[in-house]
């Protein structure tokens, strides 16, 4: 299954790794492989994910990694990383694109 980054995604995941390099260029790297080696996972398990609360469709889904949230969707030919976010922010539903 193809995995896709959306824009979002790729800006939020850069701002929070160079966040995470101003105190440790070391562990913002570590953190970027890692986020995406859990990402690469749903290659072959799209459902692993939970459901996302405040969206509620079993096609919107999330992973944790080192307290980021990875909101994603997918479809039978597809994933799309929607965003990334800090665990303990909810998700603003006018933020991303709910279908394909």
């Amino acid at each position: 299954m193809r995995i896709i980054w959306a824009p979002l995604a790729l800006e939020r995941m850069f701002a929070i790794a160079q966040g995470i390099a101003d105190e440790s260029p070391q562990a913002a790297k570590e953190w970027a492989e890692g986020l995406f080696a859990v990402v690469g996972t749903l290659a072959r398990f799209p459902e692993r994910g939970r459901i996302v609360p405040e969206i509620g469709r079993s096609a919107i889904r999330e992973l944790i990694h080192r307290g980021y949230r990875v909101i994603y969707r997918f479809d039978p030919s597809r994933i799309v990383v929607l965003t990334v976010r800090h665990g303990r922010r909810l998700l603003d539903r006018g933020e991303i694109r709910l279908s394909p």
